[in-house]
């Protein structure tokens, strides 16, 4: 997808989760105690990915799958037990490879991880590219709440040209606890932040979609809200009819 601000905010986004919250994410998307706040994000994003997963079919077998923005790989992994192929892409190397090494303990500790025929693919790099081919079925988990509504609308028309059945994703809901936080995080010094949230609202992405999705065999499914403590996210469901 050419264009600039979407290109601007991957190289932003990528520099953060590779170079400065690596090793943050890492403790954080595994079992080691955390801090109180970080225990709400946790919690909240456990309670989103199984709510995507919730939302994919209970049998994969033959099915292919974008996690696109896989991070540490947890829901790749139960995307494979299904029997799903998994391709899983993140901007940040840093963050593939570990996901790589845990799905490798993983594969080790429950030789019947794969029983179902499913695999992963790990991959660094953008989720747009495409290269990656056609699946049929796409989860954008937290990958595009760092982008303002037109770079949503883009992504997601871009990935439906290649994608057969559902396209899940998230966005940061527009809200007054969300919009104060934006605000807050711009005192930090820069290179302390992470890229900011931008919030949206839901219809500006419905309108946003009105002349491609909507008209082009998609239609809108499911959509659910998840709000734990310092995490917020909304997950939106589009299938093709």
């Amino acid at each position: 997808m050419d264009h600039s601000s979407y290109v601007a905010r991957r190289g932003e986004i990528e520099h953060y989760f590779d170079r400065t919250a690596a090793k943050a994410w890492e403790v954080l998307t595994s079992n080691a105690p955390v801090g109180r706040i970080r225990a709400t994000v946790r919690a909240g994003r456990d309670r989103m990915r199984g709510t995507l997963l919730s939302w994919l079919p209970e049998n994969m077998e033959g099915l292919r799958l974008l996690d696109a923005g896989c991070g540490t790989g947890a829901l790749a992994s139960e995307a494979m037990r299904r029997g799903a192929h998994v391709v899983a892409i993140d901007l940040s190397p840093t963050l593939v490879d570990l996901a790589q090494q845990r799905h490798i303990k993983e594969l080790h500790q429950d030789p019947t991880l794969g029983a179902r025929g499913g695999r992963i693919e790990f991959s660094a790099g953008d989720m747009l590219a495409d290269d990656l081919g056609s699946f049929d079925h796409v989860v954008c988990m937290d990958s595009l709440i760092h982008y303002d509504t037109p770079d949503i609308v883009k992504a997601v028309n871009r990935l439906s040209l290649r994608t057969r059945s559902s396209i899940t994703f998230t966005f940061a809901p527009h809200t007054p606890w969300l919009g104060m936080m934006h605000s807050v995080g711009r005192l930090f010094p820069r290179s302390d932040r992470s890229p900011s949230l931008q919030p949206v609202l839901k219809w500006d992405l419905k309108w946003g979609f009105r002349s491609t999705l909507a008209t082009t065999g998609w239609q809108a499914g499911r959509s659910q809200r998840i709000s734990s403590g310092f995490y917020t996210s909304h997950a939106w469901e589009w299938t093709r009819t």
